[in-house]
């Protein structure tokens, strides 16, 4: 911990039998299941954009997706967290491990996959991830073809919302 940190001078206060303050400290923020539509992406992908830190590069979307719908090629230049909710899916690469609900995974910096949803399922996929950073997509060559990232991710996900009658959504926003 950083000698000037707030986080420190709690923990020295605590140790030393003080009170921790209760008040002028930040308010956890809510986002119920309804409070933010989903919109679809016209890919086969239905997106709920939760919290956008600019700042940090983090963006923690769920997204539905359509049976048989494959996602191109990509890494993340950081880390990634997915809770699947519902349904399945996996990665071209590694077709033995497949993510049901209830499935946790952690993807680290740099990993290169293909996420696939079966086509014989029964409705939609749902996924929650917390991704830091951007999403590169790249062509069967390794070429980059695309980036995405926080910031183009809001923007997207605004655009849709008013395209759809939602023209401010609540997503959670730091860093503008």
């Amino acid at each position: 911990m950083a000698e000037n940190s707030s986080e420190h001078k709690i923990f020295e206060m605590m140790q030393q039998g003080g009170m921790v303050p209760t008040h002028g400290r930040t308010a956890a923020m809510h986002i119920g299941e309804n409070d933010l539509p989903f919109v679809d992406a016209g890919d086969g992908t239905h997106l709920q954009v939760l919290q956008i830190d600019l700042a940090q590069g983090l963006w923690v979307v769920r997204t539905k997706f359509d049976p048989g719908l494959t996602i191109p090629k990509h890494f993340h230049t950081g880390p990634v967290f997915a809770i699947t909710l519902e349904g399945s899916w996996y990665y071209q690469e590694y077709p033995e491990v497949v993510n049901t609900k209830g499935s946790y995974l952690f993807e680290p910096a740099g990993s290169v996959h293909t996420l696939t949803v079966p086509a014989d399922q029964e409705g939609q996929t749902d996924v929650w991830f917390a991704i830091y950073g951007a999403n590169v997509n790249i062509d069967k060559d390794g070429n980059v073809i695309s980036v995405i990232e926080a910031g183009g991710v809001l923007d997207a996900y605004r655009s849709l919302c008013a395209a759809y009658g939602h023209p401010k959504p609540k997503t959670i926003v730091f860093g503008e």
